[in-house]
């Protein structure tokens, strides 16, 4: 829903706080407010009821200490106000005695209650024409000739004179305690939401090009400032995803440019100069070149496919031993290195390309740094197939062991073909192992300093499915 733009300040946390605090106190002040006026009325009225009783009582002792001919009502109301009515009515319903608001009036009340019993009554009006509300109080007194009755009445015009007195306070004092609440939550609101502002204005700040710059950190130690912690954090996993991407797009970049140089190059050459380069030669360098562009575009989508989707793995039954004897037998011919194997066979479920790819990887770095020897070792180990390649090269360094698996690492500072491949083999090789369940790690050589010692775990299917036989051991 878009809102109007002359609505968008009400957007605005500050104002939605501080409405929803006046709403709640509004709310609760209104329900306090009419709980007090019914309650004061109540009282009042009872207090003046209370008068009422002891008046009447007073008469009726004298009623019984006497007769009806002899009350003192005057003894009575005295100090009560000319808004106190006393009548004192018969057996045979005639009024001997009342004060003078109501002399030689009709009773107040047709209520009979019997001898010591007492009726209250609320009346809008007396019969005597008095139009204001009235408390009456009917007592019954037994006497010789009957039930005589005690009639006393309290005007309760006092009561409605004070409880419009508390609603007149109550209707100031009402919008005064709103605003004041609406104004202090505004304020406390914009208090609190500080930090947040200049944390938003420290990000709008920050772009593509430049994410270096990190939010401020408010010292209050509390959800704000674990807000701002948080952001720095993404803010310093976007700054690294982004040289990693532009540190990828240079490297992609230059890995691709080598093999176009020489295609390029090989072509100019055998047009411009066919007796020093024949087209059967250039046309074989092309295509090593082409192979090279080939692999390494594969390799880069297979890490592309990986980081959007994760590698999707096909889970056939792979014999592991075969993998790696076909990876010694495809090395020995080429007689740069002695591949020595101990191996047991050993089935796993997973992609068998990607398996092989992985293992390829492996050996192609190993061969590619090793001095005389490359050792290939598949054991099963706490329910896990583990293949190790060990070479007796220069080794890695304990500080480069993770970085090597980012992609375009290279140890050797040269990027010449005869010196190192694309950076992208052993990346790949941990990203099929995890996408298998499994993990790639480099781990201490034996002896130490005995070149590179690195150990790929895969899981076996079930226990049941692990056949091993005894170790095949050659060199």
């Amino acid at each position: 829903m878009r809102w109007p733009t002359s609505l968008h300040g009400l957007r605005g946390v500050r104002v939605r706080t501080a409405l929803a605090a006046v709403l709640v106190v509004a709310v609760a002040l209104a329900v306090a407010a009419v709980a007090l006026v019914v309650l004061q009325r109540r009282e009042l009225v009872r207090e003046l009821t209370t008068v009422a009783k002891d008046q009447g009582a007073q008469v009726a002792a004298q009623i019984i200490d006497g007769d009806v001919d002899s009350v003192d009502i005057a003894a009575v109301t005295a100090g009560a106000g000319e808004r106190a009515l006393v009548q004192v009515v018969t057996p045979g319903g005639l009024v001997t005695a009342a004060t003078s608001t109501v002399a030689g009036e009709q009773p107040a009340s047709t209520a009979t209650p019997g001898p010591g019993e007492v009726v209250v009554e609320t009346l809008d009006s007396l019969p005597s024409g008095e139009d204001e509300p009235f408390v009456v109080v009917i007592t019954g007194v037994q006497t010789p000739q009957g039930v005589a009755r005690v009639i006393t009445a309290q005007n309760l015009e006092t009561v409605d004179r004070s409880i419009g007195v508390v609603v007149t306070l109550l209707g100031i004092g009402y919008p005064l305690m709103l605003l004041v609440v609406g104004g202090t939550s505004y304020w406390m609101a914009g208090r609190a939401l500080a930090p947040v502002e200049a944390i938003r204005q420290r990000v709008s700040e920050v772009s593509a090009v430049d994410l270096g710059a990190r939010v401020p950190v408010p010292s209050s130690g509390d959800e704000i400032a674990r807000l701002a912690e948080t952001m720095n954090l993404m803010l310093a996993r976007l700054q690294r995803a982004a040289d990693s991407q532009r540190q990828f797009v240079a490297d992609a970049s230059h890995e691709l440019r080598s093999p176009l140089a020489t295609i390029r190059a090989t072509a100019e050459l055998a047009g411009a100069h066919p007796d020093v380069l024949t087209w059967q030669e250039g046309a074989q360098t092309v295509l090593i070149e082409t192979d090279r562009v080939e692999r390494l575009v594969a390799d880069l989508l297979l890490l592309a496919r990986s980081d959007e989707h994760g590698l999707v793995m096909r889970s056939d039954d792979v014999d592991l031993d075969d993998v790696v004897t076909t990876e010694a037998a495809r090395l020995r011919p080429l007689g740069q290195h002695r591949i020595v194997l101990d191996i047991r066979s050993v089935r796993v479920h997973g992609d068998v390309q990607n398996l092989v790819r992985a293992v390829r990887n492996l050996t192609d770095n190993a061969t590619r740094y090793a001095c005389s020897t490359v050792t290939l070792r598949l054991h099963v180990v706490n329910a896990m197939a583990q293949l190790e390649v060990i070479d007796d090269g220069p080794g890695i360094p304990a500080a480069e062991r993770e970085r090597v698996f980012e992609r375009f690492v290279r140890l050797d500072v040269s990027r010449e073909r005869t010196s190192g491949g694309s950076g992208l083999g052993l990346a790949i090789a941990r990203e099929v192992a995890r996408a298998h369940g499994g993990d790639l790690q480099i781990v201490d050589p034996e002896p130490r300093g005995a070149g590179a010692h690195m150990v790929l775990t895969l899981p076996l299917p079930s226990p049941e499915d692990t056949a091993t036989e005894p170790d095949r051991a050659s060199s």
